[in-house]
């Protein structure tokens, strides 16, 4: 994955009427921090921000040159704040990587292809902790489920990695479970037991008070 270059202004403001003052002009809010580094805040073009992590996903990697700054620097993003209901970026904390440097980032996984019928696959986990070198982070990965029976599990060491990325987490983590789907008898029978332990309730007596 390679970097997307991205300028920065330095924020002055703070609290919660900076950040709103911040996003009204089209900005979010940002951190930057890491590598012994005092933190430094500033604002990041909302558009071009949101449609890089679009293109990267989550794990994309930022060339970001702050207006004023002594020079460029590389960062991923560490966590980021959303307004669901708005779909919009409401702050950004950035950690300061190297090139060359390894670190730990969370990627998605998919899982492609179908179980065997009359199976229910329940999924445990949508990402898989790896560790990679800071300029090559896969973006996504894929396994494939087509034809897995019931008692059948999607693990961490089922996870085709490319070279140079390690599982950051044991190779029996499980990712997903292939369990057999219930019958419209079972289904059934459950809900007519559930409908026979309503109907009991409703007319077991009162308790007398006290």
């Amino acid at each position: 994955m390679s970097e997307v270059k991205i300028s920065a202004e330095p924020r002055t403001e703070f609290g919660k009427g900076g950040a709103r003052r911040t996003r009204r002009a089209g900005l979010v809010p940002a951190v930057l921090y890491g590598h012994g580094e005092a933190p430094v805040h500033i604002a990041l073009p909302a558009r071009e921000f949101a449609a890089a992590i679009r293109h990267g996903g989550l794990n994309q990697v930022f060339t970001i040159d702050v207006v004023g700054g002594t020079g460029a620097t590389l960062a991923l993003p560490k966590a980021i704040q959303r307004d669901p209901i708005k779909d919009t970026y409401e702050h950004v904390d950035l950690i300061i990587v190297k090139r060359g440097e390894k670190v730990q980032v969370d990627v998605p996984v998919t899982l492609v292809g179908d179980a065997a019928r009359n199976t229910l696959v329940v999924n445990e986990s949508n990402t898989l902790a790896v560790v990679a070198e800071a300029m090559h982070l896969p973006s996504g990965f894929e396994v494939s489920i087509e034809g897995l029976e019931a008692g059948a599990q999607v693990t961490a060491g089922d996870v085709t990695l490319p070279k140079g990325t390690e599982l950051a987490v044991e190779p029996d983590f499980v990712l997903a479970i292939v369990s057999a789907a219930q019958t419209a008898e079972q289904l059934e029978g459950d809900t007519g037991e559930a409908a026979e332990a309503a109907a009991a309730e409703t007319e077991a007596p009162a308790e007398p008070a006290s």
